[in-house]
């Protein structure tokens, strides 16, 4: 099958059952993600920036999440994007080192919004093909090339994909847009984030807004270069991973983050909670070192006194004391008055990084983590390796993802518009009609 008669054969109802679930899943915990990441500062930012700079030209444009106004689609998206990423708990896949619904719930919103979509099952398909898409295109970009890109390099191809879609353009312009997407995209160096974390995050903001503007360029006759991550030659001597396209469904190869953190922190800090565990009676004031071995990705993220959120999400020494001080990772430990934290502070300028070699050979497949903690009666407790709980191989339950979503939801709405959108979302027969639903996350 081409990659152009994927986007536009495939039909919701068509797919296996388990298919669907996933999809309707990575849709919820999504968009609680994003309604918690309204309360940051940098909703305020990007919503403000699309209103000003990025207004409806033709059209009836779409809503920005949360806020209501109306500018253009390609500035939903973006805006979007950014919330979702400003919080940092989206779900991903190990080996696109990133993240793809970042980009494709608020494409799919904005869409669906600008051109009135009615139908549920279209809604979800659109949702399902950005994952399909973007996953593969970010598979093929990091197999093939030295660099860490950021997740806007590659899943500016999602939102083109998307685009092409709804737009209904035909199989040349649907390549021109992938084309445009990808050279467009942000091919932004992931390992800078790292050293300088700041709101850029992942690049997603600015791969949701080339993705969704080459679905537009290319219905208007613009033209762009084939796509080298499409390049079945080109896909690291692996050609099958575009030709299984409706065979095998990478949606369920996604992770989901049981905390709004950067993932590279999370085995450290699921280490930090079985020692916890194991040792009830110690308290953060009994710690006066502690050693974290790592990967050695996770090992660069050494800031140590964040000054805004973005930067404590990406500090491996913060996240690791404010686990062992608090015993969770939410929002009031990563904003606001959580940021001078003076235990937290204390024991992250404490916390020494350490590279473990067999733990980098098995990075990006696997992410481990170990935590050994010096008392000050001169105990020391080692956690052993850990990983990351939300894997496809440990994942989290539904319960514990229906938590998490109603978690973060509440941030923005109250309890009786967070349990419709939950069964709009995840219930098929619900029977709430998808006009509503948009009301409720974007105004």
């Amino acid at each position: 099958m081409s990659i152009a008669a994927f986007i536009h054969g495939l039909r919701f109802a068509a797919v296996p059952a388990e298919v669907q679930r996933e999809t309707r899943t990575c849709l919820l915990d999504t968009l609680g993600i994003a309604l918690a990441g309204t309360r940051l500062p940098i909703a305020a930012i990007v919503r403000r920036f699309v209103a000003r700079h990025l207004a409806v030209g033709e059209g009836r444009g779409a809503r920005t999440i949360r806020d209501g106004r109306r500018v253009s689609v390609p500035g939903a998206a973006l805006a979007g994007a950014a919330i979702v990423d400003g919080f940092d708990g989206h779900d991903g896949h190990a080996l696109c080192k990133g993240h793809a619904g970042v980009t494709v719930i608020p494409a799919a919103l904005a869409f669906a919004d600008a051109l009135a979509l009615t139908d549920w099952d279209e809604f979800l398909t659109l949702v399902l093909l950005g994952y399909e898409i973007g996953t593969r295109a970010g598979i093929a970009l990091h197999a093939t090339s030295p660099t860490l890109h950021s997740s806007g390099a590659w899943n500016a191809l999602a939102a083109a994909a998307i685009g092409s879609r709804v737009l209904c353009l035909s199989h040349d312009r649907t390549a021109h847009a992938l084309g445009i997407a990808e050279y467009y995209g942000p091919r932004s160096r992931l390992m800078r984030i790292i050293e300088h974390p700041t709101m850029v995050k992942d690049g997603s903001t600015m791969g949701a807004f080339a993705g969704v503007s080459a679905a537009y360029l290319a219905e208007e006759g613009f033209t762009g270069a084939p796509a080298d991550t499409i390049d079945l030659e080109a896909s690291a001597g692996n050609p099958s991973l575009w030709r299984d396209l409706g065979s095998r469904w990478r949606i369920l190869e996604q992770y989901r983050k049981p905390d709004p953190v950067c993932r590279w922190t999370q085995p450290a800090a699921e280490a930090v909670f079985s020692l916890r565990r194991r040792y009830p009676a110690m308290t953060h004031a009994d710690v006066a070192d502690v050693e974290v071995e790592t990967f050695h990705e996770a090992a660069s993220l050494s800031c140590r006194e964040p000054a805004e959120t973005d930067a404590a999400q990406y500090s491996l020494p913060f996240v690791v004391a404010a686990a062992l001080v608090h015993g969770r990772l939410t929002v009031a430990e990563i904003a606001g008055e959580g940021l001078g934290d003076e235990a937290v502070l204390r024991l992250s300028r404490a916390v020494k990084l350490v590279e473990r070699s067999e733990f980098s050979a098995r990075f990006p497949a696997e992410r481990w983590g170990n935590v050994r903690l010096t008392l000050r009666d001169g105990t020391t407790l080692d956690s052993g390796p850990h990983t990351t709980r939300g894997d496809p191989a440990t994942p989290l339950s539904m319960e514990a993802l229906s938590v998490k979503f109603r978690t973060n939801a509440a941030a923005a709405l109250d309890e009786r518009a967070v349990q419709r959108i939950a069964d709009q979302v995840m219930d098929p027969r619900s029977g709430g009609a998808l006009s509503g639903f948009l009301d409720l996350v974007l105004t």
